[in-house]
Order: structure tokens, then sequence, then C-alpha cells
């Protein structure tokens, strides 16, 4: 009996395709799961029976037991560490059957699957579903690398057998364990922490992926640059000349001016003098070089760009035309042809195509050229035309992306364009110009890639030392623009930089994003990320940014490379990279209540009752005050959460800002007579900008119990600025009597002035009364504590003569010594432990203590 071979291919057409080349159309077929082709033939040598059939992608996927798929009983925490199996992709397929059926009796197993690491990685699920795995003599594992469906292809493939590559497929089974227990772990969380909170996201899934993540995340920077870019005026000069019936408008060495009194300065001058000078001219011999191989992340670039399909259409049109046979794996990282490449014998299958056939009989007839060196991968060659194809056969769009990669190949063995290059410099007013003109030579590959042609320009001759007069001075004013959002273009071009994906699965992110309602794809096909988009990077940047940076999937994806060359131990990467993530996933748990806070600001219906206040110091919009508890400040065009101090009422505090950060201070006050009131700046109170300060006093961001929690919080009344008047140097008087804190003047405390604590809730009454009371910089002799300056009111001034104005030390001038009285006021800042920790600041700004006997006040 003769021997049996079976051949699994990834798709039933590619199948039919192997199926129809090897018995030359002489094949009988028959139903199962897949079609089932069958004919004899001659295999190493030897008379053979065959069988064609396929899989349809995956056999089989990676997936959780059923004891960890119930979301309440689990612990998201528990996937890093649970097992995984895996369970056929399509149950009602029956493929793992159909294999095992098809594989009884057979002597060889060839697989045909794609040639790339998740063909790889179906060859071994293959040969576990046939049992050609287990040991058994006389039968036999053979692959089968080909890059087209074409017959020539097919026969090379079927005589230069090897061996399947297990390190390439244990690299996706790292890739994808690590994408399923991170992803389901944070999506499990994220979703249910956010579950029911906010009405539109109560029935949404909010999903973290390793790689659709950083993909959002280049999405929403582009997004933060637009809203925060602050445009500028600019100004330019342009003068005009006639030159033998051409009008020229020249341009300006300088380029821009940012001040306009500069610019009219300059517009004067060339105005005044009127006559521009030919200062010199020159010729250029240039070229433009042809394009080197097309692989698939410029195939997705050019398909969004200029023919409008998105990455995941793109690639499933040009699927469909690998499998039909008109082009070559359209899945390649390579852009250079190998040296064994027949391109004439490509060129000879085009020559009869109605859309460039004359073109490729001239290359045939004048010569082509081979291709530029490119980038060889070691995969694939780049994406070619196989067969000639017309539009009626294809449809429109697959029929546009084919004549594409026709162009693009034909664009390859042609000649550079070539082109001269004119420059001429001009002077006038002491100022350079110029202008550049181009004239075409050879049009080489643009005449069959005509976007690429170089625009020509003719311009007038000219001899050095020529004057002519200018016709008119044009000032041009404009604004620097900031950034478009990113297009799919240039978002595969950073996944691609990056390390985010592979050509594989590029347009699988871009896609999920899309879906999920993270982005919207605009005119243009630009991607403007949605306010669930930007709250989720913003909430990961607030907390841990790994988790939305491309630098940690990057490392990933070149951990799995070593895998796949057999460089690496795919069981320590695989224990490595969730142990990192795992880690993550701890702190992220710990500190959800930072994205939480962006959510509400975002979503909740409250946010939208509250009322703009203060103006943000980075973007220089308006922030809304937002009451509920906790209170705070939202920025929304920064996505920024500010907190400020609670159980009290925050106002503006005069439009003043702060000299650290430009941020409009606010007042804070403390019910009743006797509460503090003090400024703050609310990007300092959230981040202390000197190193300790925010160890002294509890601050009020909240934890998920509600509760108030220790983290940043500076009030001005803390801060050391050197130069500031609102600060602790510039408002602090002397060392607290009760702890080591330091009196502090509060600004807004008239017509019952008074000095309160910044420590502890130590009242001191300054001079009732007074018409305004302020610090001075000067310092007491005898105590060192800050000389106050005191205008009293004319009606009730202590002062003789009806005099008003008196300065001197709360503690040593007697007058005002005698005039201040000492209370305990509402605490709003909680006693620290050790005495120790406020000394410094005290002193450092009050001199001696009130609680000293010579220096007690009377009436304590």
């Amino acid at each position: 009996m003769a021997p049996i071979v079976l051949m699994v291919a990834e798709k039933p057409s590619i199948a039919l395709s192997i199926a129809s080349v090897l018995s030359s159309n002489q094949m009988s077929t028959r139903r199962a799961s897949t079609e089932v082709h069958e004919f004899d033939g001659i295999f190493l040598g030897l008379r053979v029976h065959y069988k064609v059939t396929s899989v349809i992608g995956h056999v089989f996927s990676v997936d959780f037991p059923s004891a960890y798929q119930d979301w309440v009983a689990t612990d998201p925490l528990d996937l890093f560490q649970a097992p995984t199996l895996k369970a056929e992709s399509n149950p009602k397929a029956h493929i793992c059957r159909h294999l095992s059926q098809e594989a009884r009796g057979c002597d060889h197993l060839v697989l045909w699957l794609d040639c790339d690491r998740e063909g790889e990685n179906i060859c071994f699920e293959v040969i576990d579903c046939t049992g050609f795995n287990h040991v058994n003599k006389g039968r036999r594992v053979h692959r089968a690398r080909f890059s087209s469906v074409t017959e020539k292809d097919l026969l090379k493939a079927i005589n230069n057998l090897v061996e399947p590559n297990r390190d390439e497929a244990l690299a996706v089974d790292v890739r994808q364990e690590i994408d399923l227990k991170v992803g389901v772990a944070f999506t499990r969380f994220q979703t249910s922490f956010f579950q029911g909170k906010y009405g539109n996201l109560d029935s949404r899934v909010i999903s973290y992926g390793p790689c659709q993540t950083p993909t959002l995340g280049f999405c929403v920077q582009r997004y933060l640059q637009i809203t925060t870019f602050k445009p500028e005026k600019f100004w330019t000069l342009h003068p005009y000349i006639f030159q033998h019936g051409y009008e020229l408008k020249l341009e300006w060495e300088r380029n821009k001016l940012f001040d306009i009194d500069v610019a009219r300065m300059f517009q004067n001058l060339i105005m005044d003098d009127g006559i521009v000078e030919v200062t010199g001219t020159s010729e250029k011999q240039d070229s433009k070089a042809r394009p080197s191989g097309l692989n698939t992340v410029n195939l997705l670039k050019v398909a969004s760009s200029a023919l409008g399909f998105g990455p995941q259409m793109a690639m499933q049109l040009a699927e469909r035309l690998y499998t039909q046979g008109f082009i070559s794996y359209p899945r390649t990282e390579s852009t250079a042809y190998p040296s064994s490449f027949d391109f004439r014998g490509t060129l000879e299958a085009l020559v009869n195509n109605p859309a460039w056939g004359s073109y490729v009989q001239t290359l045939l007839a004048d010569g082509y050229l081979k291709p530029r060196s490119g980038t060889d991968a070691g995969d694939h060659p780049p994406i070619t035309p196989m067969r000639s194809a017309t539009e009626d056969m294809l449809g429109s769009d697959a029929w546009r992306l084919y004549q594409y990669v026709g162009q693009h190949f034909l664009g390859t063995v042609s000649p550079d364009c070539k082109y001269v290059r004119t420059k001429v410099e001009f002077s006038v007013g002491g100022e350079i110009f110029h202008c550049v003109g181009q004239h075409v030579t050879v049009k080489g590959y643009t005449s069959i890639m005509p976007w690429l042609a170089v625009n020509e320009k003719m311009l007038p001759q000219f001899t050095k030392g020529e004057k002519i007069e200018t016709s008119k001075v044009e000032l041009y004013e404009g604004n620097t623009m900031p950034p478009d959002y990113l297009s799919e273009s240039e978002l595969i071009s950073l996944m691609e930089k990056n390390g985010i994906g592979t050509d594989a699965s590029i347009s699988v992110h871009i896609n999920n994003i899309c879906e999920r309602n993270y982005v919207q794809v605009q005119a243009g096909r630009r991607l403007v990320p949605t306010a669930l988009g930007i709250s989720l990077i913003r909430g990961y940047q607030c907390i841990d940014p790994d988790l939305c940076l491309p630098d940690i999937r990057s490392f990933i994806e070149q951990q799995i490379t070593l895998v796949a060359k057999g460089q690496a131990d795919h069981s320590y990467v695989l224990q490595h990279v969730l142990d990192q993530f795992k880690r993550k996933f701890i702190y992220f748990v710990k500190q959800i209540d930072n994205m939480d806070a962006l959510f509400e600001a975002q979503f909740s219906p409250l946010s939208d009752s509250g009322r703009l206040l203060s103006k943000c110091g980075k973007c220089l919009r308006y922030m809304k005050y937002i009451s509920m508890q906790p209170s705070r400040l939202y920025c929304g065009t920064c996505e920024e959460v500010y907190y400020v101090p609670q159980k009290g009422t925050i106002k503006l505090y005069k439009e003043l800002t702060c000299p650290l950060d430009n941020f409009e201070l606010l007042i804070f006050s403390l019910a009743g007579p006797e509460g503090k009131s003090f400024p703050l700046c609310p990007y300092c109170y959230n981040s202390p900008p000197f190193e300790g300060i925010d160890t002294l006093f509890g601050a009020n961001k909240t934890t998920s119990s509600g509760k108030l929690g220790k983290g940043a919080g500076m009030p001005c009344f803390l801060c050391p600025h050197p130069t500031c008047r609102h600060s602790l140097i510039a408002q602090g008087v002397c060392a607290c009597p009760e702890c080591n804190g330091t009196l502090v003047l509060d600004p807004v405390s008239a017509p019952k002035w008074r000095l309160y604590c910044n420590m502890c809730n130590c009242l001191v009454f300054l001079p009732q009364g007074a018409h305004k009371i302020s610090t001075t910089k000067e310092r007491c002799p005898e105590c060192d504590s800050t000389i106050i300056e005191v205008d009293f009111n004319k009606k009730t001034t202590p002062l003789k003569d009806g005099a008003t104005l008196h300065v001197g030390c709360v503690l040593c001038d007697d007058l005002l010594h005698s005039l201040v009285e000492m209370k305990h006021g509402k605490s709003f800042f909680k006693r620290m432990g050790g005495r120790g920790r406020g000394r410094g600041r005290g002193r450092g700004r009050g001199g001696r203590k009130l609680e000293d006997p010579k220096m007690s006040f009377r009436d304590f």
C-alpha cells in the first residue's frame, strides 16, 4: 500500500491552491470540517497518496480553567499565578477531531502554515491534534516554507522541506499567556471598580492590554500636546520682484520673528532700500531615490493615508489577494529582496496588465534596475504582485490595494528621479533672501508613482550683481499652530519605532482602541481620543506611567524575540514578565483612587455643577471647583485633579499667582471668627516643590474608604520660597509658644488682624481695627522676630498727635505687646508626633518663643 501524506494549510483557499498545483488539477474533493483534496503523486522520490486539508487559523486559544472564570469569586491578583489551558478556538468547527481522523494511517505530515511565528505556533497545534508528536518510527513531520501561492513557489517549497521551529512556537505561547494574564487581571479589576459608579459606564468593559494601552497612549499624548499648545504670533517678510514677466516671492533667511516692532523695522529698511541685488546663483544636480521593497508596516501606512483604508481592512484585503495568488505573503518586516529573487519572471507576469503593461515592456526592453538595499528581517521577501489582475477580477477596494502593490514594485526596479535644483540669493536693506527652482530631467520611477513626483518650478535667468526694483514688501502675520491629531499612518510609525506589536498585530491593536470607544476615527483617518480614552491614560500616568508607555512592551517583545531565536528560556521570560506586572498591579489597586478622581470629574453629573474658579498654570484656562467631598479643582484641558483643604470655603486670592508654577492662588478659610485663613497654590499644595514639607501634616486626599489620608499638602505658610510675599519667609513673624511651628500673619483677617500657627491651633490677635498690618524685611535685634508695620485707624489710633503708622516687634515693642492677645482657634491641621519635626521651621523665621518669661504676652 502506498504511503499517505497529509498536508495541512492555514486556510481552505490555500489548501485548494496547493492541491491544484501539486495534482495539476487532477484531484478529488470531499466535504469534512474543512475540505479534503486527494490525489496520487511523488513525494521524496516515492509514489504516495496525498490528502490536502486545512485549519481555519489557530486551532486552540489560551484561557483560564472554569474555576477562574467567575469574576466575583476570583481575585484578579490570583490570575498572575493561575494555570492556563488551551481550548479549541472554534469548538463548533471540530477542527481537532477532523485532523485526528484524517491523520490516521498517514506516514508523513507536511505543514503549510503561514511562515511567521503565529504560523509556526499553529504547526505545533496541528502536530498535537494529529498525534505526530508521539514517537512512532516511520512517521515524519515536515515544514514547507513559501512566500506566495504561485506554482513556482509551491513547487520550490515541496522540494525544500525543513523541520518546524519550536522556539518560534514557544515565543507565541509566552506572548499569549502574558497578554491573557495581564490583560484580564487589569480589565477585571478596572471594570469591577468602575461598573455602576457612573451612569454612562454601567455596562462597559474597561479593558487594559499590554499593547493596546500604549497604542492608546500615543493618541492621548498627541491630544494633550494640542490642548496645552499656546499659539504665538510671528511675522515674516516677503519682498516681491518682477523679472521677465514673472512675479517672484522671495523667502527670508531669518524665516520668522516674534516681535512686531523688530519685524516692522526690517520692513522699513527694505522698503527704504527698494533695490534687490542678486548676490549669487547656483545649480545642483539632485535625485530622488526609488523606494525599497514594500513591507507590511509601509503598506498599512499608505493604505490609511492614501487609500482611506483602516489597518484592519487593509490586512483583510491583502490576505485575500495573497490567498488568491495575486500578491506574495503580506506579513513581512523585510524591505530587501533576496539575491535569488526572479525580477524578470515577476515583470513578465505583469506585462499584459492593461494598467501598466506598456511601462513593464519598456522596463524589460531598456533594462530594469535591482531595488536599492533595504532591511532583511529574515522572514519573507517584500510584498510583490505575483500575477496580473484587473479591477473587474478583484473589485474596487481590493484592486486599489493591488494596484498600489504593483506600482510600488515597478517603482523599486525603475530608475531614480533626477532633477536640477536652482537657488538664487538676493540682498536688500542688508537682509538676505532667496528663491528656489526645480526642473526634472529624468522622471524615473515617478512615472509609475506620480504622487511622488518632484514639483517643478521654473525661474527666470538671473546674473550675479544684477539689481531689480522691489514691487512690494509684504509683512505676513501668522500664528504658530499645534500639531494635528495622530493619523493612523503616524500611529503605525510610532508603534513600529517603539516595538509595540508586530507586523501581524499592529492593525489588531489599532482596531481594538477604535472598537472599544477609546478613540474615534475622524476626517483624514485621524484618531481623536474620547473622554474615556483620555481618562484612562491620564489615570495610568497618575499611578504608574509604565502601564501606558511603550518601554515595557518593547522590552517584552525583545525578550520574546530572544525566545524565538533560541537565545532565552521561555519559562524564565514568562515568569519574569508576570512578576513585574504583578507588582505593578498591586500598586495600581492601592492607588486606584487617583484614576477614580479623574473619572468622577469627567463623567459624574456633579462635575457639571462645578463652578469656574481659578486659572491653571499650565494651560491658563479656568479650572472647575467641585465642592463634593473631597473638594477639588479639575482642569478639563489638562485632565488634572488638584485636591484642596476640606471643610472650609475656597475663594480666589486677589488673582495673585504662584511664582513657581503660575497657578492662581486660592484663600482657604475655616468658619467662625477664630477660624484660620491662609493662601495656597493648588499645584504646590498637591506637589510640594521643596523636599520634606509634605511630611509635616496630614493632607486632604481621600482613600477608597472616604477618609482623609496622608500625602501631599503645602499651603503658602509652609513654603520656604525666599521672595514670594505669601510664603513662610515673608509672612512668618515669630515662633509659636505652644509647638515648634511659626506664627504667620493672616492675610485676609482685617479688620480683626491676627497671627496663627502654621502647625497647631494657636491664635494671636493683633491690634484690632487697624487699617493695615503687614510684615517687613527687617528683623528685631533683640529676638530675631520679624518687624511688622501697623497702620492704625485715624479715629482709634493709640499714637500721640494722631499719628497712625507704627513699626515694631510684637514681642519687644511695649506698645504692640500691650495690644496683642493669645487665644486658641479651630484646628485644621493635626499636631504631629515629635516636637523636633518643626523646630527648624519655627526658628527659621520667628526668633524666640512667646513662652519665654521675658517675652510672654501680658494678657496670657
